[in-house]
């Protein structure tokens, strides 16, 4: 069966969710992978794009317009002018998005930012998109691949590091890079959360309580998992030859050498679901919002990738 188009939320719309999905559309309605926007088509109609309402993601010529199922918001929003009450219809629409996705008729999700603060005025009670996919899919397991540890305050890291966690994070990751990007025999590197991975002690004592022994039970669990390495020499071009994905302990130790890497074209990829999930690496941007200098790039490479993973799940 041929995968269904993609399912892309439309994010906070008083940032620049509407224009980076007007954007992806123009470099892609040419070729795809075909999109459906579920979100408020008033955000998207100032983009200047022509813009088509659909009853189902299967309506809609895309290189003609821009399909959208139309979820409008109770007022219009103006860009970089955050409304606490379009809260309850970005929350909806990332509900429906996945409901259309684990019915199939979807092939992926791919969500436009959204700002927590926002929604947390709303009752949202998850710290971000992956925590709250995982609630609607039902996964207990989720890892936002690119930011191995899932958002969280620095000073709350230590407590959370569990030997467990660690372990569950390499399982799945090992998993999806087989099942979602074709690597037969997957290999991890596990980063240490201390400088110089605790210098023996001395710097911390993560590494010999919790790491290590979480590196030892994905190995006996048949997973090629090293580590703990230092943060500091993981990330340069040939310590990368050595692994295919990097296990690390908080946001920013994964971010940093992403966005360094490739700070335009980042993508978020949650594994661990029983759907596919991509996402730009950026946020709402309310600065930019309205400007007419969004760049697309991130969500563009979002939408390629979501197509490929479900391609290749739809091949197995």
């Amino acid at each position: 069966m041929k995968p269904g188009p993609l399912a892309i939320t439309l994010g906070d719309p008083a940032g620049v969710g509407p224009e980076i999905a007007a954007g992806a559309w123009r470099a892609l309605r040419a070729e795809g992978p075909r999109f459906v926007v579920i979100g408020g088509a008033g955000a998207l109609g100032r983009t200047g794009v022509p813009v088509e309402l659909v009853a189902s993601l299967s309506e809609g010529a895309f290189a003609n317009a821009l399909p959208v199922l139309d979820r409008p918001l109770a007022r219009d929003v103006a860009p970089g002018a955050p409304d606490p009450d379009s809260a309850s219809a970005i929350i909806d629409w990332i509900k429906t998005a996945v409901q259309l996705a684990l019915t199939g008729e979807a092939s992926a999700v791919v969500t436009a930012p959204i700002a927590k603060a926002l929604l947390y005025e709303a009752g949202f009670r998850f710290p971000g998109h992956t925590e709250f996919l995982a609630e609607l899919t039902g996964a207990t397991a989720p890892v936002m691949m690119l930011a191995a540890a899932i958002h969280e305050p620095i000073s709350r890291v230590p407590g959370l590091l569990t030997r467990q966690v660690i372990v569950a994070a390499g399982l799945t990751t090992a998993g999806a890079l087989k099942r979602d990007f074709g690597i037969a025999n997957p290999r991890l590197a596990v980063a240490a959360l201390n400088p110089h991975a605790g210098e023996s002690g001395a710097l911390g004592n993560e590494e010999a309580a919790i790491i290590e022994p979480a590196v030892s039970e994905l190995t006996a669990a048949g997973v090629a998992a090293s580590g703990p390495h230092p943060a500091d020499t993981l990330f340069h071009p040939e310590a990368r030859t050595r692994y295919d994905a990097a296990l690390c302990m908080y946001h920013d130790q994964a971010l940093i050498p992403v966005k360094m890497l490739d700070f335009w074209g980042g993508v978020n990829v949650t594994l661990g679901l029983p759907i596919v999930r991509t996402s730009p690496d950026h946020g709402v941007a309310y600065a930019l919002a309205g400007k007419g200098v969004a760049r697309s790039d991130s969500l563009v490479a979002a939408l390629r990738l979501a197509a490929e993973i479900a391609a290749r799940r739809a091949g197995h």
